[in-house]
């Protein structure tokens, strides 16, 4: 009887423990996942009685997982757009948008390319089709393979938005369902140029510094020029919530936008708020 007693009290504390574990679900931001996972990894080092889902996708999938209660917490390389808060406001759902800290969207070519800086204006030539050849830019001949990401990114909405002036990206563009895929196109293909979240830059390809006027003075994509809001293509990066869920998911941001997880954001390779 004794040991049955025992390890109906031992079965009896496990199920307790499982029910008081507290999961967060975090989606969206290709750009953001591996500072989330780093985060999320940190944070339940310090609490284990949480656990911390993240998964990628792009930063549309961020809206469409919070409004079908799929996430918790959505992650977002650009800012929400009023059609998508609107339907928040649609369900009743009052939404808390957390900046995070920032990032640099670095301009990558092939380690083979010699050009070394490109203005706004040149890169938007290349994105929109109107220049196909690194001969007009200053290079060799060799035809432009431009690598974009697909129309779910918030990286690629930026990228359209604050570079291409929402031009249309030309038909040529290739897209890609990820990150890594542009840097491993860029890093096979010598006549290639894309564009990533600083934190994927890596020694398979090489970055231009960009200018923003015209040409008089260029800025390479770091951490200190983005600091410095010198680089001209740097972003905030966002965490949405509903309201609802504050009391589940506020302890996680308030541990970000510590000083230990600002740390973190600047280990992993992003822009920490101050």
């Amino acid at each position: 009887m004794r040991t049955i007693f025992v390890l109906s009290v031992f079965l009896f504390a496990g199920f307790s423990l499982c029910a008081q574990q507290k999961t967060i679900r975090i989606k969206g931001s290709d750009t953001m996942l591996p500072l989330s996972q780093k985060e999320a990894e940190e944070y339940m080092k310090k609490n284990n009685e949480y656990k911390v889902i993240v998964n990628g996708g792009g930063s549309v999938t961020a809206v469409s997982a919070l409004l079908s209660g799929e996430a918790d917490l959505g992650m977002m390389s650009r800012s929400m757009k009023a059609e998508e808060k609107l339907k928040f406001q649609q369900q009743d759902q009052k939404l808390v948008e957390v900046i995070i800290g920032f990032d640099a969207l670095a301009v990558i070519i092939n380690p083979q390319n010699k050009v070394d800086k490109l203005t706004i204006e040149q890169i938007e030539a290349i994105f929109t089709g109107k220049v196909d050849n690194w001969k007009d830019l200053g290079g060799e001949d060799k035809r432009i393979i431009a690598v974009s990401r697909e129309a779910s990114s918030g990286t690629y909405g930026f990228f359209k938005e604050h570079v291409l002036r929402d031009k249309d990206f030309g038909p040529s563009v290739l897209l890609m369902p990820n990150t890594e895929s542009i840097v491993n196109i860029v890093a096979e293909t010598p006549g290639a140029i894309g564009y990533v979240g600083l934190a994927y830059v890596d020694a398979k390809v090489r970055t231009v510094a960009v200018s923003n006027d015209n040409g008089k003075t260029y800025f390479s994509p770091n951490i200190v020029n983005c600091k410095n809001h010198q680089y001209p293509i740097s972003r905030p990066l966002f965490y949405y919530y509903p309201e609802k869920k504050e009391q589940l998911v506020k302890p996680f941001i308030q541990h970000v936008l510590s000083d230990e997880g600002q740390r973190t954001v600047l280990l992993v390779g992003y822009v920490p708020l101050q």
